[in-house]
């Protein structure tokens, strides 16, 4: 395991740690790789997903990683409401707040969501 790698399962360790997803204000995790960023918003106390989104069903080959961040984070917030989830705890998953984390964060928020 890369030295970069390893750095981000520890914080992100450290962050799972004093963040829980419950019924009332479940977890918003994200996933972010090289290419695709992917969004969950999760109820830790039934270990169940309640809806997802995924820059795989977002991207059209025009826009920029970013924009695409921000158009999934509000098609979560969408999902989201529809499933009567309107407060959540945002999981930034150990990567740093800025870039497309933030654009999806930014994005939720302009949907609907609290956190």
């Amino acid at each position: 395991m890369s030295h970069k790698l390893s750095r981000r399962k520890r914080i992100h360790l450290s962050i799972r740690n004093k963040i829980k997803g419950s019924t009332e204000r479940p977890r918003l995790s994200v996933f972010r790789s090289n290419t695709d960023l992917f969004a969950q918003i999760i109820d830790d106390n039934k270990a169940v997903t309640i809806c997802s989104a995924s820059s795989k069903a977002v991207t059209s080959k025009l826009t920029t990683k970013v924009d695409s961040a921000k158009n999934i984070g509000l098609l979560l917030a969408k999902a989201a409401l529809e499933k009567g989830v309107s407060k959540v705890v945002f999981d930034r998953g150990g990567y740093l707040f800025h870039g497309r984390v933030k654009a999806l964060a930014e994005g939720a928020r302009e949907g609907g969501l609290q956190f």
